[in-house]
């Protein structure tokens, strides 16, 4: 190769390398979960679709930072893309606690439309705040795990129950419960420390994080279907090229879908697991129930007030659908 043809193979070589954007991508949930495989899997297609200019490297198990941080730090720029659960961040605005609204969606049908109506909303709130919204994917319905019987909300009553979000601290002062604020990362420990009495999560955390070897009752009260949102420091996004952008999008549209398929999939499975391991998984009690619906009644008349027309908005559409 003669002198210019080297110099110009160097210069492509250079141009190349410039082109190629590098994301890490922050989970707050182990590598063992779908919705941690679901990213994987994203990043990977992302990455065969657009021939390598942009690699996307997962970091699970809040190993980059702590699951309430991954919010912050994508709209910060310290990181360009995150996937954090949306309810966390209802502190911030009404739409973030949407889909943990209990008894207000319990359903993956209901989920769906409820995911749905809102859509616009978020991705508005979102923008806001210098974030796009690739996609997001709910967790199975949210079970009540004790770690004694639990026949009413009595049985509730002076005991230590886990908070991940303010719906989950809500709940657990209404049924006259303490709320203890803990990462799933750190929940089997706080079990077998005697940390924490009861929680609700899903049938997915339950196996994912071995909950049954200490928490023995499961009651599938199907409180409400949460959803992990994956977003994009938009800045981030702007900087790549058009057709990396519209390839990050396909592929996060083929991530949400699949998501909700395998959610909806796993978590009859996911149940049988628990039983299979030893957990008494029961019907909840007519009493229980009722006593709950009440609760996500009157915690969906405090969310509209808060979310105002909004909000009114997204639930008229929601049950329209």
């Amino acid at each position: 190769m003669n002198k210019l043809g080297l110099s110009l193979s160097i210069l492509m070589m250079a141009g190349a390398a410039a082109a190629q954007s590098k994301w890490d991508l922050p989970s707050g949930y182990g590598a063992n979960t779908y919705q941690v495989q679901n990213l994987q899997q994203f990043a990977d297609d992302v990455g065969k679709a657009t021939a390598g200019k942009l690699k996307i490297t997962v970091h699970p198990n809040a190993s980059l930072f702590k699951a309430n941080e991954i919010k912050r730090a994508v709209q910060s720029g310290q990181t360009s893309i995150g996937e954090f659960i949306l309810s966390s961040a209802a502190n911030e605005a009404p739409i973030f606690g949407l889909d943990s609204v209990p008894f207000l969606a319990t359903s993956y049908a209901e989920a769906r439309r409820l995911h749905e109506a809102s859509q616009p909303y978020l991705v508005k709130t979102l923008a806001a705040q210098g974030l796009k919204l690739l996609y997001a994917v709910p967790w199975p319905p949210q079970g009540l795990y004790s770690i004694k019987p639990v026949a009413s909300t009595r049985d509730l009553k002076g005991t230590k129950m886990r908070a991940y979000n303010p719906a989950t601290s809500t709940i657990a002062q209404l049924v006259g419960a303490q709320p203890v604020t803990i990462q799933l990362a750190e929940l089997s420990a706080a079990l077998a420390t005697g940390g924490v009495d009861n929680f609700l999560t899903s049938s997915a955390s339950g196996v994912d994080s071995k909950l049954y070897e200490q928490a023995k009752y499961f009651y599938d009260v199907n409180a409400w279907l949460p959803r992990n949102a994956v977003v994009v420091n938009q800045k981030a996004f702007d900087a790549l090229d058009k057709p990396t952008q519209e390839a990050v999008l396909r592929q996060a549209a083929a991530a949400e879908q699949r998501g909700w398929r395998i959610s909806e999939e796993k978590d009859g499975e996911y149940v049988k697991t628990l039983a299979s391991k030893g957990m008494k998984v029961d019907p909840t009690s007519e009493t229980l129930k009722q006593e709950l619906k009440a609760i996500g009644a009157r915690m969906t008349e405090d969310w509209l007030k808060l979310a105002g027309a909004d909000g009114k908005a997204i639930v008229d559409a929601y049950h329209r659908k």
